[in-house]
């Protein structure tokens, strides 16, 4: 077996997402600097009975303009989100399997809840039509490693492949694992990130039977405002974020561009309890540290947070005590913002694009806002870039994301 450095330094070369502010990179950028906002009326089921009846839904978006259509078919939503970005981030870095070693490539594409929409449509066939009627594809369709199984299969990459499940903070630790994975030098490259289609009749009974979302229903555009006194529970959304990383010799080697460096990655647990994040935030606190540590980096490096920012009364102010307990003094000149005020809340799929948004803030010095900030909270007294993108250099990114279970994973991204 050929001998590979442990440590290497690994590369960002390729992004992909489908949300509902864009099916690119491109278009979703352009949308979030502008702080145009994703939410509204939910149209994928009738929503007139469920205290929350809004969502950042996928709208208009054709699966098979990138996903051979008898593959649409036979998989899940999900998946066509998640296949659909890898296409795009695979597009992006220009990665050519046919010179590329195999057993070195590998996918990790995580799913929080995978696919919902199969187990409930199939459990009406089985209701309504008996056993014998339920798609041979149902079992394939919904579990939450498929996605990741699908991209290798279309790549041809034989190389570490598997798919994450860690709530909310799933496609951060895709990216974490994926990182140590070609650092370490067990692969060259990896597919890495998220993908989630949960906007759908018993997922959204569930979530509402928590009290978990906003019931702001007849102000879409307005229900979703992290870190605001008045913000009242979640929006969900859907979609995915994917990135190709790799070792930055590999990326050098085959003259890849390349967008930024990932620096850093840590995971931790709150040990606390099964939804409500630690009232001191330990465990995020830990997470942050970890990953500062493992990038180098001090608090006042870091230009930016992209925060887990769910817009519910915990998350925002304990994420914020975490901060400020990690950060110290820095915690008043660093940038942050939560870009959830315009996706939603992608769950699993989460991290993958607020991914690719710490990568295009380092790429373009233009912080995205955290709109619908209207009234300060005494408990949320930070910088989060309100109402309004600004310009400025921004070098070092750190971004978080919290699962339920008590589950953190942050990144650190740079400038190379």
């Amino acid at each position: 077996m050929e001998t590979v450095s442990s440590n290497r330094r690994v590369v960002v070369t390729g992004m992909g997402v489908i949300t509902s502010l864009g099916h690119n990179v491109a278009d979703f950028w352009s949308a979030l600097l502008a702080g145009k906002c994703g939410v509204d009326r939910v149209s994928l089921f009738d929503a007139k009975d469920y205290s929350c009846q809004i969502g950042a839904e996928v709208r208009g978006f054709d699966p098979a303009t990138l996903m051979d259509p008898k593959e649409v078919r036979r998989n899940d939503r999900y998946t066509h989100f998640g296949f659909c970005a890898a296409k795009q981030a695979i597009a992006d870095s220009k990665l050519d399997m046919t010179k590329a070693d195999a057993d070195r490539v590998g996918v990790i594409i995580g799913s929080g809840i995978g696919g919902m929409w199969t187990i409930e449509n199939q459990h009406k066939v089985l209701l309504e039509r008996g056993p014998r009627k339920v798609s041979p594809f149902m079992i394939p369709a919904l579990i939450s490693n498929m996605c990741s199984g699908l991209v290798a299969i279309e790549l041809g990459a034989r190389g570490p492949n598997f798919g994450i499940v860690s709530a909310c903070a799933t496609a951060t630790h895709a990216i974490g694992e994926s990182f140590r994975m070609v650092r370490s030098g067990e692969a060259d490259v990896m597919v890495c990130g998220g993908a989630e289609a949960a906007i759908t009749p018993l997922a959204y009974a569930g979530f509402c039977s928590m009290k978990a979302m906003s019931t702001n229903n007849e102000n879409p555009q307005k229900a979703s405002r992290p870190f605001d006194l008045n913000r009242d529970g979640f929006i969900m959304g859907e979609g995915a974020g994917v990135l190709v990383i790799e070792s930055l010799e590999h990326a050098q080697a085959r003259g890849a561009t390349i967008y930024c460096e990932l620096a850093g990655y840590a995971a931790t647990c709150d040990a606390f309890h099964i939804t409500q994040p630690d009232p001191e935030g330990k465990g995020l606190s830990q997470a942050m540290s970890r990953a500062l540590k493992d990038a180098q980096v001090t608090p006042e490096q870091i230009d930016y947070i992209n925060a887990h920012g769910t817009s519910t009364p915990y998350n925002d102010k304990f994420e914020t005590l975490a901060i400020k307990k990690v950060f110290g003094e820095a915690a008043r000149k660093v940038m942050i913002s939560s870009t959830k005020s315009m996706t939603g809340h992608l769950l699993g799929a989460a991290g993958g694009i607020e991914a690719v948004i710490s990568v295009k803030t380092i790429q373009t010095g233009e912080v995205a806002p955290t709109i619908n900030y209207e009234t300060p909270d005494p408990d949320c007294d930070l910088d989060y870039v309100p109402n309004v993108k600004r310009s400025a250099p921004v070098k070092t990114v750190l971004t978080n994301n919290l699962g339920f279970g008590g589950q953190n994973a942050a990144l650190v991204f740079r400038q190379l």
